[in-house]
């Protein structure tokens, strides 16, 4: 590829379009949502435990019902994922990363739909989705209007 200075244009805007993105509300709140959670030591630790508890939930989805552990580690992972659910920073956590990927999702649609307006960009949101001529599930077999 040879670079000429269309490129060069493209790759500043690019450049400047992730400073943008970096220095948005959404980006700072989810910086400090992070900082919340994991420089909270005991939270650190429940998510630690979490994740061991997740291994050992692998080992027993392989075996199912049959595994020696399994009403017990199926019960106690409940707990835990609760737990965390509940947790006040850690669902600010999950509202910030939230607020960020619907900031990326409007990015990419307006990026994709600059380019054409048959450009599909798959979305996380279904608000989103709503914008674009097919959506994120085409599965219907073209009832959903889909021109594909």
């Amino acid at each position: 590829m040879i670079m000429t200075s269309e490129w060069a244009f493209i790759l500043d805007e690019a450049d400047e379009l992730s400073a943008m993105i970096l220095s948005s509300e959404q980006a700072q709140k989810l910086r400090n949502a992070y900082n919340d959670v994991y420089s909270n030591e005991k939270l650190v630790q429940q998510i630690q435990a979490f994740t061991r508890m997740k291994e050992q939930y692998e080992d027993v989805q392989r075996f199912g019902k049959y595994h020696p552990d399994y009403h017990k580690i199926m019960k106690e992972i409940r707990q835990q994922k609760r737990q965390l659910d509940l947790n006040e920073l850690v669902a600010n956590l999950k509202l910030a990363e939230n607020d960020f990927q619907d900031l990326l999702d409007e990015i990419s649609l307006i990026i994709g739909k600059s380019v054409s307006e048959a450009v599909k960009v798959p979305v996380s949101n279904p608000f989103f989705a709503s914008d674009s001529s097919c959506g994120t599930g085409c599965g219907s077999g073209g009832s959903c209007s889909c021109s594909a």
